[in-house]
Parts: C-alpha cells; sequence; structure tokens
C-alpha cells in the first residue's frame, strides 16, 4: 500500500513539473495534479490496454510508435475528466505524455518502496 501511495506523489510530482515545462498544459496546484495521477493510473490501467489491443494493426505497422499517440489520448482524456487539469492541443498531450513518462520513470528510480 505504501508503495501505491509513493508512485501516486511520484506521478503527480511528475505532471507538475510536465506542466512547467510544457505551455499546453496546465495543473491548478497539488490537489489538481494528485487527482490527474489518480485518474491517469485508473485510465491507464483499464482503458489503454483495451485501446493498445485494438490498435495492435496500426502499432505493429508503426513499429510501436502509435503508442506515443495512445498516451497522448490518455492524458487529454484524464484532462476531460478532472477539473483543474487541462491539456491544450494533440501535440501538448503526446509530448506531455512522453515527458511524463520519463520524468516519472526517472523519480521512481531515485525513489525505492
Amino acid at each position: 500500500m505504501r508503495g501505491l501511495l509513493v508512485r501516486w506523489i511520484i506521478n503527480g510530482i511528475g505532471l507538475i513539473m510536465t506542466a512547467n515545462i510544457i505551455k499546453g498544459i496546465e495543473v491548478e496546484g497539488i490537489l489538481a495534479a494528485l487527482a490527474a495521477a489518480a485518474v491517469l493510473g485508473l485510465v491507464n490501467a483499464i482503458i489503454r490496454p483495451i485501446v493498445l489491443i485494438l490498435t495492435l494493426p496500426v502499432n505493429l505497422l508503426t513499429l510501436g510508435l502509435f503508442t506515443l499517440i495512445i498516451n497522448g489520448l490518455m492524458l487529454s482524456l484524464t484532462a476531460a475528466v478532472v477539473e483543474g487539469f487541462a491539456v491544450r492541443g494533440f501535440l501538448s498531450a503526446i509530448v506531455g505524455a512522453l515527458l511524463l513518462s520519463i520524468i516519472s520513470g526517472i523519480l521512481s528510480a531515485l525513489v525505492k518502496d
């Protein structure tokens, strides 16, 4: 349970850092970032696998690059659900999702469960 809480906070921090770097992503405070991190975790756990299976042929043709677009869609979906978290533009969503995964990966590597 503690590991889940640590990853949730790390993803919230990652969202804040991503919003500070990417101009098209806005987070209105730490509570919005934590809510967006929780919703993004649920979206990635439930909806993303279904979308990945449905788009498998396209993903194979693009050698996995279509996954970046799917990740951007998941970030946009999260922004549509969470108040205080906004993603303006699809390019911002794609770049933001890529940057968020890099930042969260680095922060997760630095913190032990």
